[in-house]
Formats: structure tokens, C-alpha cells, sequence
């Protein structure tokens, strides 16, 4: 098989060809690592491969994913034994102690690791540009972020390297990446795939684990395999819809009633380009049956961003911590960017109350957000405000207070960390191109555990829409 045979199927479509035997789970994992040799000097997404990855794939379990290759994200996605080093010079050499219950499913429905994929430096910014790594680039164009904090997971898939890469979201680390890249992400609802066995609920419950995607249905399929109840959750949710979640999109989700908005929750000017593209695909939907008004949920951005300031640093500053105990090292500017730093200061230096206060702020907002879906059975919005950022945008050695560093990319990302606060599920699309060449994500947002509404009304896009047949400059079938 070539790379661009490889590179043009999706997870199923691979192990389908394992199972017909025309295919191996080690010629897979051969034809991964291949690709992340070929296209991952100009891309930046592969924190380590791993030298056994070829051999271990013959092992592979006879799932449905069965030998399918996989980056697993370097940041909380413990795989035994490996090293997992969270895109920080802090942690470089950190080997993972517990193998994560994801990783165990991952691995259980056939799937093969075949490395890392780089993140932001502790998950904290929506670019993945790290001193310990160097920068992720979109696979669209060489100067552009591939968003964060799954931005190598993101950039690995958009550039044919996996089908599937594993990521997680705590203020959209899953969505912005997916957009940046021209592929899908899914952040599901608070609860539907577990963090077990060393976490409980990461971000104060913010923080969901899934993947990246070139395909919808294997989106939809990964959520049969990782989705599974895990006993003593600290919060569940009802288990999967009669038939699973691949099945549902071959359903119809009937007609519905989609709120849509364009304009930057952060007060940002709305960039005409993707306002179009919103606009554009609210049209799509209507003529698809539903019925699409336009509104948008009503809360304080800067009271969100008060309080997601304080949660985020504080929570970063314990993950941070406990990194620097257990590689016996001590945080500071020099093993930290100085962003990452200065939260963490700020973090350690927040009391309980303040704390308990911005909880409270954060499930004001929550309760608006999730409020406005007793109306409206989906949102539709841009995935980001803006088009991807310039790489270099940010800046590892500026001097920034935590909420500055928020506010700074507030008008790229607002539509997105609201939803984590309020639990609910969105996916992030790649329905519509820049007049230069870049994705354009949008976003949908449904009610708390309705991923089978999201995954029926991605389908008809994905059919209205397709985006299989794009490839990007930057993939392992160029050169």
C-alpha cells in the first residue's frame, strides 16, 4: 500500500482492509511512522514515536479498530510505561506510571499507538507553539497554528499521518485545533468518557476526553468504544442510544430548531469572511428542514472570563506541581514558559474562597448557557472567531497576568470554553475554506448528553458538505 492509499482511508476503512487480509497491523504502523517522517520536519506534530511501534502492532486486539495507527496526545493520556511529557520542559522524562482507563480502550478495540503528539505546555493555550517542542503548524499552511491544546493531534490527522488521534478539551483543546486543521472534533458531555484511574473530574469537570477525526464515522464509532460507564464515576451520564452512536448517523434527526449566531461572545469584531460561512451554513440547514433563528445565549463575558481565569490557574497550578514532585524538579521560568509560570503563581496564590466564588460565577454562566437550549434544540456557531493565527502570535517569553493572556485570544475563542463550564457536547465541523486557503470550522452545540442530535445533524451536513476528497499542502502523499 502507498501513503496515499493510506492516507485516504479513514480509521474503519483500514481495518476493514486488515480484516480482509489485504493489509497488516504492522504495514499500517509502518506506513504511519513513514508519513510522520516525510511531512513531520515541516509540521511539528509528533512529540516521539515510539521504536517499537512497528513490532507491537502484530499484537494488535481484533476490534473494530484493528490495527488501525493512533497518536496518542502528550498531556494526562498515561500509557504505561512510555514517556508522557505534557509539551514542557518541566516534565521531559516523565514516564507514565498507570496506564489510563482511555488508553486501555483504545488499545482494546484494536487500535495501535504509534506515538505522541504534541500539545501546548500543560494544555493552557489554544496554539501549540512550545519551547520543549518547537511549533505545530496547520497542515494548510506551514505559518499557520494548528490551534491547541491538540494541536499535533489535530495537525497529525489533517496531514494523513493517523486517522484518529486522541485529544482532550478544557476550553476548547479539542474544537479549535479541529477547525484549524480541516477536520472533526467532538468535545463530549461532562462525564461520557472517563479519566480513571488517576482523575476524577480534571478542571474542576471543564475537561473531556475524545478524539480527532478525518471522518464523522469514526468519531461516532470511537465514542461506541471509549464511551463505556467506568464504576465510581463521579458523574454519569445515560448510557448510549438504542443501536450505539455510529448508527445514528444513518438516522434522520427530524425537524429541528437551531439558534445561530456569528458575533464574538468576547465583543470582538465579527470577521466577514466566517460570518459568511455561518450564515452560509444556517441557510444549508434550513433548506435541510429545520428551523433556524437567529439568537444567541446572554451572559457576561467578562464575568466568565473572571472566573475561568481563576479555575484555570488554580487547577494548572496543582497539575503543575504535582509534575515538578514527581520529575523532582522546581517550576520556574526556566523549565516553564512564562505564561504557564506566572498562572501558576497566580494559581498557588489563590485563596479558597476565591475559588469557591469563581465556581459559583462559572454555574451562573452555565445555567444561562444551558438555559437558552430549553427553546432551541442546537446551536450553531463559528468553531473560532477569526482564522487561524500567525504562528509566532504567541509568545513563550512574554511578561502576561493570566486573565491578559486569556483576554488576548478571547476573539479567536470565545464560542468555546462556556461549553465545557456547562457540560455540554459540540462538535467542531470542517464545512467551508478561506479565501487563502484556510478551514473555516463551525460549530454545533446541543443540550447535556444529546451527542445523538449532534451526530444526526453533522451527518446531513457532512453529506450537504463533503470534505473527504480536500487535502492539504502539508501531507504524507507530497514529495
Amino acid at each position: 500500500m502507498r501513503l496515499e492509499e493510506y492516507a485516504a482511508h479513514d480509521g474503519l476503512a483500514l481495518a476493514e482492509l486488515v480484516r480482509e487480509g489485504h493489509v497488516t497491523p504492522a504495514e499500517l504502523a509502518h506506513l504511519a511512522v513513514r508519513g510522520a517522517e516525510r511531512i513531520d520536519p515541516r509540521l511539528g506534530a509528533i512529540a516521539g514515536l515510539y521504536d517499537d511501534a512497528v513490532e507491537s502492532a502484530e499484537a494488535a486486539e481484533p476490534g473494530p479498530f484493528h490495527g488501525v495507527p493512533v497518536l496518542l496526545k502528550d498531556l494526562f493520556h498515561g500509557d504505561a510505561g512510555r514517556p508522557t511529557e505534557a509539551g514542557s520542559r518541566l516534565a521531559k522524562g516523565w514516564v507514565a506510571q498507570v496506564q489510563s482507563e482511555l488508553v486501555r480502550r483504545v488499545r482494546a478495540c484494536g487500535m495501535v499507538p504509534v506515538g505522541r503528539a504534541t500539545t501546548s505546555e500543560f494544555g493552557v493555550m489554544g496554539t501549540t507553539e512550545t519551547v520543549a517542542c518547537g511549533p505545530t503548524s496547520t497542515p494548510w499552511s506551514g505559518d499557520h497554528m494548528a490551534g491547541g491544546s491538540s494541536g499535533g493531534s489535530g495537525a497529525a490527522v489533517g496531514a494523513g499521518i493517523v486517522p484518529i488521534a486522541t485529544g482532550s478539551d478544557g476550553g476548547g483543546s479539542i474544537r479549535i485545533p479541529a477547525s484549524a486543521c480541516g477536520v472533526v472534533g467532538l468535545k463530549t458531555s461532562r462525564g461520557r468518557v472517563t479519566w480513571a484511574p488517576a482523575a476524577g473530574e480534571p478542571l474542576l469537570g471543564w475537561a473531556v476526553h475524545h478524539v480527532l477525526t478525518r471522518s464523522l464515522r469514526d468519531t461516532a464509532a470511537c465514542l461506541d468504544e471509549l464511551a463505556a460507564p467506568y464504576p465510581g464515576e463521579p458523574f454519569t451520564l445515560p448510557g448510549p442510544p438504542d443501536g450505539g452512536w455510529l448508527d445514528q448517523l444513518s438516522l434522520q434527526p427530524g425537524p429541528l430548531r437551531i439558534a445561530f449566531c456569528w458575533q464574538p461572545w468576547s465583543g470582538a469584531e465579527a470577521v466577514a469572511e466566517i460570518r459568511a460561512a455561518c450564515e452560509a451554513t444556517a441557510t444549508l440547514l434550513s433548506g435541510l428542514g429545520h428551523e433556524l433563528v437567529e439568537a444567541s445565549p446572554q451572559f457576561s463575558w467578562e464575568q466568565f472570563l473572571d472566573a475561568m481565569t481563576v479555575i484555570w490557574s488554580s487547577t494548572t497550578a496543582q497539575t503543575v506541581d504535582g509534575f515538578a514532585q514527581a520529575v523532582g524538579r522546581e517550576p520556574s521560568p526556566d523549565n516553564l514558559e512564562l505564561p504557564t509560570f506566572r498562572m501558576v503563581e497566580f494559581g498557588r496564590a489563590v485563596k479558597a474562597g476565591e475559588l469557591l466564588n469563581a465556581i459559583d460565577s462559572a454555574g451562573y454562566v452555565s445555567r444561562q448557557a444551558r438555559g437558552f437550549f430549553q427553546d432551541y434544540d442546537l446551536l450553531l456557531t463559528p468553531t473560532l472567531g477569526a482564522l487561524p493565527a500567525r504562528l509566532g502570535t504567541y509568545r513563550p517569553g512574554e511578561e502576561l497576568e493570566p486573565k491578559q493572556l486569556f483576554g488576548s485570544w478571547a476573539h479567536l475563542e470565545s464560542f468555546l470554553p462556556v461549553f465545557n463550564a456547562s457540560g455540554q457536547p459540540a462538535i467542531s465541523l470542517p464545512l467551508h475554506m478561506s479565501e487563502q486557503g484556510l478551514p473555516i470550522g463551525m460549530q454545533l452545540v446541543g443540550r447535556v448528553g444529546a451527542e445523538a442530535t449532534l451526530l444526526r445533524v453533522a451527518s446531513q451536513l457532512e453529506q450537504a458538505l463533503p470534505w473527504a476528497a480536500r487535502v492539504p499542502p502539508l501531507h504524507v502523499s507530497d514529495g
